[in-house]
């Protein structure tokens, strides 16, 4: 029996151009849903001018993927004063940054919006080897027509990943704006105490110098001299902690700011009244909630049965049909159901745990910023009468009844107390920023 001849080259050729039609289909539908791109633009949406993808990096609240969360933010506006030292701080570190946050935040935007479009059929090309002679290509359609709620499901965790994103990206910033204003208040503070030691320890070497000349003639012993200049070496040392504590702080803000711009600053900003606000804690506690509500119902939807339509097209014809499928059976099935169906209750629960955590932290914060305006209140008058005292001590010294180590003592107790008296300012003004951090208040989120 002789063996059938092969296809001459001009059949084969007919007999691939349906194939080769069908292909040539299949790479449209592909192009046009954004495959077969150039390598150098895989990592953006197809056709994406640079311009619009830096605008997908920030918190737009207008758009396919816009949001109530993003909204939010993106209307939340900085508390600091705009022409004040912590404002142009918190400017130049938000330059500064990285912003990895913001690419994670495009990134997200593009899932979503491919997300959003689940809903319609899928186009799937094949191409396999038929025997010897040829290609068989064929596009496979498949349009789910029940699926139990899974397609809406991944929109919501698209969704919910995209706010995750944005919260994501306002608490970061905002406490790279909180901890390099903590490092200028550190600056800050340490020369303000700085200034209160060299003060005090001017006044100390002068009694030093003073004990020194009468020890020379006589008048005193070398006791009184030692007191005395142990409690200058005290204060001399004190000095030179603040000076150190003043460089490192601004040497450390430098590295956030990218500039030395921190040290043509001073002063302390006054901020006003926060506006009612939910912190980003909150928010985050929300959108992870969604996250997970979207998830089980994912796993809720691959433990029931579905339906899809199908639609096989080749050479020869095109064939529709009917696939049940969709469902994942098991002994576990059940607890997967009753996991899903408990998961709203849990969210639930997550979310009312995170909002009072949140309130708790800033009744505390707010109690100790009230116990430490009492405090200062308190300490101006003690810090008025020991000033009051030392002019007294410093009188009575010149008339011979105290000594020249009581008007030591005096001073130093006078400075310690001083600079104490100072320090809170600073704790206070780092607690409100706290809490403004903490609210997502320290930048306009529209420029995030």
């Amino acid at each position: 029996m002789q063996p059938a001849p092969l296809p001459s080259r001009s059949a084969r050729a007919a007999r691939l151009r349906p194939e080769g039609a069908l292909l040539a289909v299949a790479v449209l539908l592909s192009g046009c849903s954004g495959g077969l791109q150039p390598p150098a633009r895989l990592a953006f949406a197809p056709g994406t001018p640079p311009a619009a993808l830096h605008q997908g990096q920030r918190l737009s609240p207008e758009g396919s993927t816009a949001s109530p969360v993003i909204a939010d933010l993106a209307a939340r506006r900085s508390i600091l004063p705009p022409d004040g030292a912590f404002a142009r701080i918190a400017a130049a570190t938000h330059a500064a940054a990285p912003q990895v946050e913001a690419a994670e935040l495009g990134l997200a935007r593009l899932r979503a919006e491919a997300a959003a479009r689940n809903g319609w059929p899928t186009i799937t090309p094949s191409l396999s080897l038929d025997g010897i002679a040829g290609l068989t290509a064929r596009l496979l359609l498949d349009q789910p027509l029940l699926d139990n709620g899974r397609r809406a499901a991944e929109r919501a965790r698209a969704r919910a990943e995209l706010d995750l994103a944005a919260v994501t990206l306002s608490t970061r910033q905002n406490a790279r704006a909180f901890d390099a204003i903590a490092l200028y208040l550190d600056a800050e503070r340490a020369r303000h105490q700085a200034t209160i030691a060299e003060t005090a320890s001017t006044r100390l070497a002068e009694f030093h110098r003073i004990v020194t000349a009468r020890i020379a003639g006589g008048l005193s012993d070398r006791t009184e001299e030692q007191i005395i200049a142990q409690t200058m070496a005290e204060m001399q040392a004190t000095l030179a902690a603040d000076h150190q504590a003043r460089t490192q702080a601004l040497a450390d803000l430098a590295v956030q700011t990218g500039s030395n711009m921190a040290e043509t600053l001073s002063g302390l900003d006054p901020l006003p009244p926060l506006p009612p606000a939910d912190a980003l804690a909150i928010l985050r506690q929300q959108a992870e909630g969604t996250r997970r509500l979207a998830e089980a119902w994912i796993a809720r939807a691959g433990a029931l049965p579905g339906l899809s339509a199908t639609a096989t097209a080749t050479d020869d014809a095109i064939t529709p049909g009917l696939a049940l499928g969709g469902v994942t059976l098991g002994l576990g099935s059940p607890a997967t159901l009753a996991a899903a169906a408990a998961t709203p209750d849990l969210v639930a629960r997550q979310t009312q745990e995170a909002r009072r955590a949140a309130l708790r932290a800033r009744t505390e914060a707010e109690g100790r910023i009230a116990t430490l305006r009492i405090r200062q209140a308190q300490g101006a008058e003690v810090l008025r009468q020991t000033r009051a005292n030392l002019d007294l001590y410093a009188e009575q010294y010149r008339i011979g009844r105290r000594s020249l180590t009581d008007l030591t003592a005096q001073t130093a107790a006078a400075a310690r107390l001083e600079r104490d008296q100072a320090a809170l300012a600073y704790d206070i003004a780092r607690l409100e920023l706290e809490i403004a951090r903490d609210a997502g208040l320290l930048l306009d989120g529209a420029r995030l």
